[in-house]
């Protein structure tokens, strides 16, 4: 097979979260810097997981499948894991959601964004239920194309489910960490390895 070369790439954040997340922003300026040749998408993500789904494989409707690659952290691993199984393509998953029909099922209720705490949304039952659909969607993903960062201190997710969830990935445990995974520029090196490989 020929080598593909990466065209875009997408990245997705958490729950609550933005695009102006710290690993958000850091990836961002890494293209600027190192890959301007890339073509870059970090969109805001609706609190409806099937708005969310459908904007994100809407707006990638026309990026080439084997030349693209999404990253995603928390909730957003979860969305990389979904459009992965969608498209085919490569993947990094950061402390990624499993189970997030169960696990956001306790924050049914009005948020406030982490950055800009102003932003108002509610968070449903319909939008549990919405996950759970979109979970069976994701259990078809090929976890080989995977790469995951994984901390063993993240306070939020598990990380022996985080482990079995994607048992071909390439796996880089973290002994400690947390879930934000607040020494992510000591990793980015790695991640860049993963989705530059031929």
């Amino acid at each position: 097979m020929p080598h593909r070369p990466l065209s875009h790439l997408l990245y997705l954040h958490g729950f609550r979260s933005s695009p102006q997340s710290t690993k958000a922003r850091l990836m961002a300026e890494r293209v600027r810097a190192r890959h301007p040749e890339l073509a870059w998408w970090c969109p805001q993500l609706p609190p409806s997981p099937r708005e969310a789904m459908d904007g994100l494989l809407a707006g990638i409707a026309d990026w080439p499948r084997e030349r693209m690659a999404v990253v995603g952290s928390s909730l957003g691993g979860f969305y990389a894991t979904c459009v992965a199984a969608q498209t085919g393509c490569r993947a990094v998953l950061l402390n990624p959601a499993v189970h997030p029909a169960r696990d956001l099922s306790r924050h049914i209720g009005e948020h406030g964004g982490w950055h800009d705490p102003a932003q108002r949304f509610v968070f449903t039952a319909g939008h549990v239920a919405e996950l759970r659909v979109l979970e069976q969607q994701a259990a078809a993903a090929d976890t080989a194309r995977m790469f995951a960062i994984v901390a063993k201190g993240d306070e939020v997710l598990d990380w022996r489910e985080m482990c079995a969830r994607y048992p071909q990935a390439r796996l880089r445990l973290l002994e400690g960490s947390d879930h934000a995974i607040g020494e992510f520029p000591d990793h980015m090196d790695e991640v860049f390895e993963f989705l530059l490989a031929a």
